[in-house]
This record gives structure tokens, sequence and C-alpha cells, in this order.
């Protein structure tokens, strides 16, 4: 059985995803401030962490910043009050897969879970059934879809694990524009209408990984109006 980590201060907040979960089929752990977040990690192993932003003693963006130190990469779904649109984007850079807005839908959450979760859980059968292993390459980079690996002028570029597949999703559709919800939907799969903003905030971080000039870009292309392509 899926094992879920559920890291609220909020008692009601986390009864309510727990049992929501529960009924959904998973398994659920659950803790309550930073530190103890950080030690069910390592007690529970979960499969799976939904982790608030504003926890006592040690916050949500520094529980998932020493998850991903720790090369850690339990998928995250953050969870964050509305107004706080620089926890939203901080939390993705230091590695969380996906965000939710209090207040929320017990549904959407149990939704937000599946997707993500079916998307790592198709990375082990993908890659059985690769006899050799592909690569794709634009300019100087190289990317190992098989080892989760990039390279940049034979250095290795240190990427989260959403943003190698926004890479390799646009590097397996060279010169193709993609939209916005087309990336959406292929990369963080989900059944319903996402914010798109996360992919934008996603495709900066990977130009700045990547890019010489972020503002004039050589690989990543913004097409105007539509979304983005890969070019080089």
């Amino acid at each position: 059985m899926t094992k879920i980590l559920v890291v609220d201060d909020e008692v009601s907040i986390s009864k309510l995803i727990q049992f929501n979960l529960e009924k959904a089929g998973y398994e659920v752990v659950t803790a309550f401030d930073g530190n103890q977040a950080l030690a069910m990690v390592h007690e529970e192993k979960p499969d799976f962490i939904i982790l608030d932003l504003m926890l006592p003693y040690m916050d949500g963006l520094d529980v998932c910043k020493t998850l991903r130190q720790e090369r850690i990469e339990t998928p995250i779904l953050i969870l964050t009050a509305k107004e706080d649109e620089l926890d939203k984007i901080l939390g993705l850079e230091l590695g969380a897969d996906d965000y939710i807005t209090k207040p929320f839908s017990p549904r959407e959450v149990v939704a937000r879970v599946k997707a993500i979760l079916r998307r790592y859980k198709a990375k082990p059968e993908q890659e059985k059934q690769q006899g050799t292993e592909r690569q794709y390459s634009f300019g100087d980079v190289i990317i190992y879809p098989e080892k989760y690996e990039v390279f940049q002028d034979n250095n290795r570029v240190e990427l989260t694990p959403k943003e190698f597949e926004l890479l390799h999703y646009l590097a397996s559709n060279p010169g193709r524009v993609l939209t916005r919800d087309q990336l959406l939907n292929a990369v963080w799969n989900y059944d319903f209408v996402g914010d798109s903003r996360i992919v934008d905030v996603h495709i900066s971080h990977l130009r700045e990984k990547l890019e010489q000039d972020t503002k004039n870009p050589r690989y990543i292309k913004t097409v105007r109006g539509l979304g983005y392509k890969l070019e080089g």
C-alpha cells in the first residue's frame, strides 16, 4: 500500500486530508512540525509527502530543501496560503513537485496525489522497456533519460525531477511549439485544468541552468501567445 506522509500543524486540516486519502486507499502517517517531518521521512520512508509551508520549529521550505540536499526524491506536494506567491515559487525552486493553495478541495488533493504518483510509478517500467540507452542532444547539452542525467559541455547539470522531465519532453519534441497546457498535461499529468504558471517557473529554472543569456535564450524559446519550443 502506498504510504503518504501528511505534514500540517493544523490538526483539523491534517485529519481532513488523512480521511480522504485513506478513503482513496492510501496508508497515511502524520507529522505536525518540521523536525518531526524529517524524522518521519527517515523512519517511515513514505512514498509521497504533503507538506504545509507554515510549520513550527522548521518551516516547510527548509524541510523540502533538506530532503533534496539529502537526495531524497520522494514527490512533494506543498500546501500554501493563497496569497503567498513567493513561497510557491521558492518551494518549486527547492524541488517540490507541485503546490496547492488553501482553502482547497480534499478531492483536488487526492487527484493531485494520484496524478503525481502515476508519473513516478511509471518510470521504472519505462526504463525496463528500454533495450539500449537512449540519449537526446542539442547544442552542447546531452540528456540520458534512463539515468536521469543531463550534461552540458561534459559537466553534469543538477536538475530537480520535474525540471528533468520538462527538459526531456521538450527535447523529445524538438522544434515543436508546445503550449503550457500540453506541457502541464505531459509532465505533471493532470486530469483537470491546472495552474500553468508552474510551467513558467520551471522553464525559468531550466534557462538559468542551461542558458548563457536567460533574456535571449539559445535553446528554450518562448513563442509569444502559444508556449515554448526547444531549438539547437
